[in-house]
């Protein structure tokens, strides 16, 4: 009877084990399907508003569903099928790159059949890109697809002695300061090289430390396409006679033509001026506060040489400024930043916007060699967050640059520029009264 017994349990437990872990098996499942169910991604914050639109709007640009940086070719937008084309061709999987040196494409345009040419940017032999509502477009950004395939242009001013010897002992310039400024502008600058942008031996804020400033202003040439304009070439001539620091490009100096002015520098900067320590980038209408700028220009460049003593990095990737984040096209035809959406699709990369930004020269020299690689881009901030965003790199938001002014109420107090590096905008005669307020702004605040 116990034997019976014994026998009935074994072969009750035998029958009951693949019903538990069938049991196990399905409760698994279940929890699993419910677990996916109620999953919700965390919610991704928008961060800017997409350029062009004021500061005032309360408008925010939609986060980007993709990366901008996007191989898969867009049919209806121009600039998409031109990267994609130059993507291909220097993909070191598709073609090799048995030299691992970057290689200068041609300069290629599509033709009106859809073709590629090669094209004469002087002689402009080349038909235009083939872009099916060319004729509805503006005709800055007509003018702007005719010579997008262009990038060089000869120097009509030039300073090739600008970052040689100097009287004060110092091997190198600390600072370059390069200001995109046009033809006409003639009290911009003269309001720069009176304060903010004096070259010479700089103290920092806390007078410590300072630094070899040069400045150079960016200019192209104006010609009747832009508007009628009065000849000023001999007042430009008489300028840079008496302060040598004007380099001028024979290339239209236009809104869509900013990104040239960065393209041709950054050549200009390799030629003659490579040993420079750190760039300022910016507008004419911008204040800057050098000794501050230096003071923290200064700290960056010591925890640089701290972090290289523990690895193999020589090179300093510094770009700062105000970064903005998520942005879209503006696709409104009446704003200054319109891009059609047959010319470009896709999100911005991030981008640090405004009247100014700060890089190291050797990071300059990394941008311009990528940006051989890189299609031009009519609106010069976005275009460098292009290049920063192929070297894998991403600008450096600094609370200090204030590409948007201050607060109205706080722009007349002294004390409110204590933590400012830039502010923008400001006249010739709002940066001379603001340059004598802060001479003394350590004992007033």
């Amino acid at each position: 009877m116990g034997k019976f017994c014994k026998c009935n349990s074994r072969l009750l437990c035998m029958c009951l084990l693949p019903c538990m872990m069938t049991g196990h098996l399905l409760i698994y499942i279940m929890v699993s399907i419910f677990v996916t169910i109620s999953y919700s991604p965390p919610k991704i914050t928008t961060h800017f508003i997409a350029p062009g639109i004021s500061s005032n709007s309360s408008t925010l640009a939609s986060h980007p569903v993709a990366p901008f940086w996007n191989l898969r070719l867009v049919d209806s937008a121009l600039w998409n099928q031109l990267q994609h084309a130059w993507d291909r061709q220097h993909n070191p999987i598709l073609r090799g790159n048995t030299t691992g040196r970057m290689t200068k494409p041609k300069a290629k345009v599509l033709s009106e059949n859809g073709d590629e040419c090669l094209s004469d940017c002087t002689l402009r032999k080349c038909s235009v890109p083939l872009v099916h509502d060319l004729n509805s477009l503006p005709e800055h950004i007509r003018a702007f697809i005719r010579s997008m395939h262009c990038r060089d242009y000869p120097l009509l001013i030039n300073q090739p002695g600008m970052c040689g010897r100097n009287s004060f002992g110092l091997h190198s310039l600390m600072l370059l300061l390069a200001v995109k400024s046009q033809v006409g502008n003639f009290e911009n600058r003269q309001a720069i090289r009176e304060t903010w942008g004096r070259s010479g031996l700089v103290k920092g804020e806390s007078n410590k430390k300072g630094g070899l400033v040069r400045i150079v202003f960016l200019l192209g040439r104006q010609d009747s396409s832009t508007g009628p304009h009065p000849d000023l070439k001999n007042l430009l001539e008489l300028e840079n006679q008496k302060y040598g620091d004007i380099l001028q490009w024979d290339f239209r100096d236009a809104f869509f033509n900013l990104t040239l002015k960065d393209l041709l520098f950054w050549g200009w900067l390799k030629q003659y001026c490579p040993t420079a320590t750190f760039v300022f980038k910016g507008d004419d209408d911008v204040f800057v506060r050098t000794d501050a700028l230096l003071d923290y220009l200064h700290k960056q460049r010591e925890e640089h040489k701290l972090w290289r003593a523990f690895t193999n990095e020589t090179d300093m990737d510094l770009f700062v400024g105000d970064v903005i984040n998520n942005a879209m096209p503006n696709r409104e035809p009446s704003m200054k930043y319109y891009i059609p959406e047959s010319f470009y699709k896709g999100a911005y990369p991030p981008y640090a916007g405004g009247g100014g930004v700060v890089y190291s020269v050797s990071l300059a020299l990394r941008l311009r060699e990528v940006s051989e690689r890189v299609r031009l881009f009519p609106i010069d901030d976005v275009y460098l967050g292009m290049c920063l965003h192929r070297l894998g790199l991403s600008p450096h938001h600094h609370p200090g640059f204030l590409t948007f002014d201050l607060p109205e109420t706080d722009r007349g107090n002294p004390c409110a520029y204590r933590s400012v590096l830039l502010v923008h905008r400001r006249s010739p005669k709002e940066m001379l009264t603001l340059w004598k307020q802060l001479l003394n702004l350590p004992g007033q605040c």
